[in-house]
């Protein structure tokens, strides 16, 4: 089933008072590029993001935005440092001690060195359980994201198989074309040769070798194997479960050419106007194609 590169995923998780995002929105690219944007508590799990995403895509452009939000109010802790507070206790002691201060240190006191405070973000405290959540939210978005991109994929196609059958039968049109003109080719070669030459210098052996080599090189069988043999694979392309995107541009360069090949030689109007509807059809599938992982 192929895939195409467009689509979008979100997915939503809630753990001891923090909601997690993860939206995923992917584009046609020709590699895997992947962009993150993450709060500041998730950097540290990048690396494993990607890896998520690796392991399920491997062509198009990937867009990931992160959210972390805290549902109440506060998003900030104040505590103290019990260990700082001794020692600026102490060093008050010590120095009212030397400088024969009656009054008590109080609480003010102490107050007033700053350091013994500390202001911590409460996710440093939850980081791993934020990652198992923010986890969670990016399968859920890979999995609506991959979602979209089988029924996307699905509707390519079919539109693809329409398009190909289209050639398929263009071509059909050609062979049968092509073998009616051999015998009038044929004909028309030896009146066009009678008239050239006299009867005294008439060579009828070498007249046939000549009619065969202008005949072989109007023939256009050869390349029509070759172009059914490209739509063959084209087809069996589109029934496989790996990404096929490569393979089928590759394979949209030689039907073009088989296409080039085959209105060059034949040297008719009639199949040559068939040649320019297959390749007005194998652009659209060209088109189509760039689309698909």
């Amino acid at each position: 089933m192929i895939k195409s590169m467009t689509g979008f995923g979100r997915g939503e998780h809630s753990s001891n008072g923090y909601q997690i995002t993860v939206e995923l929105k992917t584009l046609n690219s020709r590699y895997l590029d992947i962009t993150l944007r993450t709060p500041k508590s998730l950097q540290d799990f990048e690396l494993k993001i990607k890896e998520a995403i690796q392991a399920k895509l491997s062509r198009g452009k990937v867009h990931i935005n992160i959210n972390v939000e805290k549902k109440d109010e506060s998003t900030t802790r104040v505590a103290f440092n019990s260990d700082m507070v001794k020692a600026y206790g102490k060093m008050l002691e010590e120095v009212k001690f030397l400088a024969n201060i009656q009054e008590p240190v109080t609480i003010r006191d102490i107050l007033r060195f700053e350091e013994i405070f500390e202001t911590r973000n409460p996710e440093e405290d939850q980081l791993e359980e934020i990652w198992e959540n923010a986890e969670l939210a990016l399968s859920d978005a890979i999995s609506m994201l991959n979602q979209m991109r089988d029924q996307e994929g699905r509707e390519l196609k079919k539109d693809l198989l329409n398009q190909i059958n289209g050639i398929a039968d263009m071509i059909e049109e050609v062979t049968l074309i092509s073998e009616k003109r051999v015998p009038e080719v044929r004909e028309k070669l030896h009146n066009r040769i009678n008239n050239l030459v006299s009867d005294d210098k008439f060579d009828p052996d070498r007249m046939e070798m000549e009619i065969a080599i202008l005949v072989d090189k109007m023939d256009v069988n050869e390349e029509i194997i070759r172009l059914q043999s490209h739509l063959k694979f084209f087809l069996k392309a589109l029934e496989q479960d790996e990404p096929v995107g490569r393979r089928l541009n590759f394979l949209c360069q030689e039907i073009n050419r088989e296409l080039n090949t085959i209105g060059s030689k034949a040297n008719d109007s009639v199949i040559s106007h068939h040649i320019v509807l297959g390749k007005e059809k194998l652009e659209q599938i060209r088109e189509q194609v760039q689309n698909i992982e």
